[in-house]
C-alpha cells in the first residue's frame, strides 16, 4: 500500500463499519481511503463483501426507481390532462396550439416512462391503446 500508513485504529474502524453492514465503497468514503485500500485491509482481516448483500441492495434500488417512474408517469398523465383542458378552453388559436403541443409532450413522456418498465404484453396493450385514441392502424 502506498500513501499514508494504515494504523490499528483504522483497521478496527473498517472492521466495525463492515459489521454495521456498509459495503466497500461506503467504508472507503467514510474513512477517506481508496476502495482498493479498504478491500485489501478487509481481506487481511478475513472480511469479505458478500455479493448477495450487494445484489439485494441493487434489487431494492431497481424496485424503488421503478416506483418513482410509475409516480412520474402518473404525474405526466395528470399534466397532459391539464394541458388538454387548457387547449380546449383557450381563447386564441396560438394558445390552443401551444397547450396541445404540451399535451402531446406529456403523453409522450407518460408512455415512455410506462414503456421502460413494461413487459412485451404491456407494450402491446399500450400500443393498441395509443392506436385506438389516435385512430391510426
Amino acid at each position: 500500500m502506498s500513501g499514508r500508513p494504515v494504523d490499528d485504529t483504522e483497521r478496527e474502524r473498517i472492521r466495525q463499519l463492515h459489521a454495521d453492514g456498509l459495503n466497500c465503497r461506503e467504508i472507503a468514503n467514510k474513512i477517506g481511503r481508496a476502495r482498493s485500500t479498504v478491500s485489501t485491509i478487509a481481506r487481511a482481516l478475513g472480511l469479505s463483501f458478500d455479493r448477495a448483500q450487494t445484489q439485494q441492495a441493487t434489487a431494492a434500488r431497481v424496485t424503488d426507481a421503478k416506483a418513482r417512474r410509475a409516480a412520474l408517469a402518473d404525474l405526466a398523465l395528470d399534466d397532459a390532462d391539464a394541458m388538454r383542458r387548457r387547449a380546449l378552453a383557450s381563447d386564441t388559436g396560438r394558445a390552443a396550439r401551444d397547450y396541445a403541443a404540451a399535451y402531446g409532450v406529456f403523453i409522450d413522456r407518460h408512455l415512455r416512462l410506462v414503456e421502460v418498465d413494461a413487459d412485451q404484453h404491456g407494450l402491446a396493450a399500450v400500443d393498441a391503446w395509443l392506436r385506438g385514441i389516435t385512430g391510426t392502424p
